[in-house]
């Protein structure tokens, strides 16, 4: 069973990610106060568990996963291409994916070789529109469809 482990947005571009243990998420906000939800492709960014555990481990490190600086994490599934166009689940929230979240030089200024290791099988995460609004919890069951 998949679940959503942790949620996070960026109040102020640039800034410390901001932990929450609910959210509100809206077609027209994304992850309520999240500086990037606006309308659009990258609404939302959604991360799996066990791709960035797969990326620290090539790191040989272990780092928080809000440095990826996703909305999301959830557990028990992996993305990829063939995800595009689905929707995920997540409690009462849809969202379609809508494609691969690239890592952009600030990984690499994070930690030295975090662009590299995140760039192999979609291990960034997906990016996402939100497809309704709902109210998101940490533990909701996460489907993939």
């Amino acid at each position: 069973m998949s679940s959503l482990k942790a949620i996070g947005f960026k109040p102020v571009k640039q800034q410390p990610m901001t932990l929450v243990s609910s959210a509100n998420v809206t077609c027209s906000a994304g992850v309520e106060q999240d500086f990037f939800g606006r309308p659009g492709k990258r609404q939302v960014t959604v991360m799996s568990q066990e791709q960035w555990q797969t990326v620290c481990e090539e790191l040989n490190t272990q780092l928080p996963w809000t440095t990826r600086r996703a909305n999301l994490l959830v557990e028990g599934l992996s993305f990829s291409a063939d995800n595009i166009g689905k929707t995920l689940h997540i409690g009462a929230l849809k969202l379609e994916i809508t494609g691969e979240t690239d890592p952009c030089k600030k990984m690499e200024i994070a930690h030295s070789g975090l662009e590299a290791a995140l760039t192999p099988d979609w291990r960034g995460g997906v990016t996402c529109r939100v497809l309704n609004d709902a109210e998101i919890f940490e533990g909701d069951s996460v489907q993939l469809i």
